[in-house]
């Protein structure tokens, strides 16, 4: 007599035959147990051994082998469930087709909006415009183009990179140091402004800066008092990228009436600074055969005299180009490295004037009158080169650099027979810039390692202190303290002294990733990221 169907019993042999199927393969149980094994031990060891890798790697670096180690266990698990798992053939295709069709969705839906300091992305809505997108055409007053006049004859102008001489440091102001009784107070802003990563040039009672809006990069003139808009240049240029952010990033230099700016993909602009009128414009990058770097073009001119120099990155004796303030026609070249992201800086060392420049590879110094290369350094490539050199005393460069590079202190030397030397004093990783400069005073270097302040004594390398969690900002020296610019947009006042960390004050004044530099002009600070900008009048200390 036939028995009835039972289908629970038909599905429960099938699986108990699959199974005994599975078992009966031995590849797929090696495989299996290699890649699960793989997986787990691989995210088991990186996420555990996050103390230990930050001794030798940057937090970026750190953060970036979590994400790959997490990625790469992903992957190995799912190859174990594809070829060893012990489902039906029809489960595994559906779940990896599932699988790429949800990953497909997601970033067709968004995209990465950007990187911290750190390599900590975000993600947005793919369709959603960009904020500088979103702004309004530059439309400057009526009354602002030709209205003004600019000079550079007031001690508390800001003519250029790191404010007068390119060293960071604001002499002449004493700020108070209790922001608590006296709160810095708001002249203008914080108001909108387009992308970028350039700071503010500060003469004559106007802010020169530049900025992205759409699809124009912007050379912009703002009333200093009022944060109003005077003028603006523009050419239809525009840089993009993910991960360094878009936009220009060089500093405006302002000389005698005139505005001279460099784009991030290369144009060199002259401009009659009263009015943003165009005297002359050069691509650096096509007339010298260079090449754009990754994070485009961030060194800010510098002005000798007659002379603007610029770090073009061409070969063959293209690196380093200067061009006649008034013509713009070439006068010399030399060196034959590519640019990193530094500016030029003056600076004089064994008793001759030189500029000096770090590049791709190395760091060189130039004869201002030809720019006949004196000496170079190896500087190591394989990662992006920010900080600026700092001549310290009559003959030693104090180097540094971000992405485990470290500082190292040298002696310049200078032999009768004109052969030049480059001694390391010292060098080791207590202090490891990435966006940041340092200062000096009293024997000691202060900066950002990482993103924590830090203060070495110069005369061996040998760290005072390190404390003070500021993310990859920018500081500057005024008298006895350092201000502080957080990369979160807060500001904050810090002894300037060897002995110990103490933070003295604080406050907010912009909201967001802020990397471009601050600027003092008097008690005035102005302040700006790739979103907004803002001025403040810093209290003095009493008898100021």
């Amino acid at each position: 007599m036939a028995q009835p169907h039972d289908p629970k019993s038909s599905e429960t042999d099938r699986r108990t035959a699959a199974g005994r199927r599975w078992f009966h393969r031995p590849w797929r149980v090696v495989m299996g147990v290699v890649l699960i094994a793989a997986a787990v031990l691989a995210a088991v060891w990186f996420l555990a051994q996050g103390e230990y890798l930050s001794a030798w790697l940057s937090p970026a670096n750190v953060f970036l082998w979590r994400v790959c180690t997490v990625a790469v266990s992903v992957l190995f698990l799912d190859a174990w469930f594809v070829l060893a798992g012990p489902a039906s053939r029809r489960v595994r295709l559906t779940t990896v087709m599932v699988s790429v069709a949800l990953i497909a969705g997601f970033f067709t839906l968004y995209r990465v909006q950007g990187f911290s300091g750190d390599m900590i992305f975000g993600f947005t809505y793919r369709w959603a415009p960009k904020p500088d997108e979103r702004l309004p055409a530059a439309r400057p007053a009526s009354d602002g183009p030709g209205s003004i006049v600019v000079s550079a004859e007031s001690s508390s102008d800001y003519p250029e990179f790191l404010g007068r001489g390119r060293h960071a440091t604001v002499e002449g102001v004493k700020l108070a140091t209790d922001w608590t009784a006296r709160p810095p107070r708001p002249v203008w802003g914080p108001q909108p402004i387009g992308a970028g990563w350039s700071g503010f040039s500060v003469v004559g009672g106007f802010a020169f800066t530049q900025e992205q809006r759409g699809d124009d990069e912007l050379v912009t003139c703002y009333d200093a008092k009022t944060g109003k808009l005077v003028w603006s240049h523009a050419d239809r240029l525009r840089f993009n990228s993910v991960m360094g952010g878009d936009g220009p990033r060089a500093t405006p230099t302002v000389d005698q009436g005139r505005l001279f700016t460099l784009g991030a993909t290369g144009l060199l602009n002259c401009l009659d600074a009263s009015s943003g009128d165009v005297i002359w414009q050069k691509d650096i990058v096509l007339e010298n055969g260079a090449a754009i770097p990754d994070w485009g073009k961030s060194g800010s001119p510098l002005v000798l005299d007659k002379l603007v120099v610029v770090s073009a990155g061409g070969p063959d004796g293209k690196s380093l180009v200067a061009y006649d303030t008034q013509s713009g026609q070439l006068v010399w070249n030399g060196g034959s490295d590519k640019s990193s992201y530094s500016s030029p800086v003056l600076r004089t060392l064994a008793g001759t004037p030189q500029i000096l420049i770090v590049n791709a590879n190395s760091i060189s110094a130039h004869d201002p009158a030809d720019g006949k290369v004196l000496w170079t350094q190896d500087w190591p490539g394989h990662t992006p080169s920010v900080s600026q050199p700092v001549a310290v005393g009559d003959d030693r460069l104090f180097v540094s650099k971000g992405y485990g590079g470290g500082c190292q202190l040298w002696q310049i030397g200078h032999a009768p027979q004109g052969k030049w030397t480059v001694d390391t004093v010292w060098k080791n990783l207590n202090l490891k810039t990435k966006f940041t400069n340092v200062v000096v005073r009293d024997g000691c270097v202060f900066g950002l390692d990482e993103g924590i302040l830090t203060c070495l004594d110069l005369a061996d390398g040998s760290r005072r202190w390190k404390q003070g969690r500021y993310g990859h900002g920018q500081i500057l020296l005024v008298g006895d303290v350092i201000l502080v610019q957080a990369d979160t947009g807060d500001v904050a006042l810090v002894a300037a002294t060897g002995a110990h960390y103490q933070e003295l004050t604080r406050f907010t004044a912009l909201q967001g990733k802020t990397w471009n530099n601050p600027v003092l002009s008097g008690p005035y600070l102005f302040v700006r990221n790739a979103e907004e900008a803002a001025c403040y009048e810093l209290p003095l200390a009493p008898g100021e």
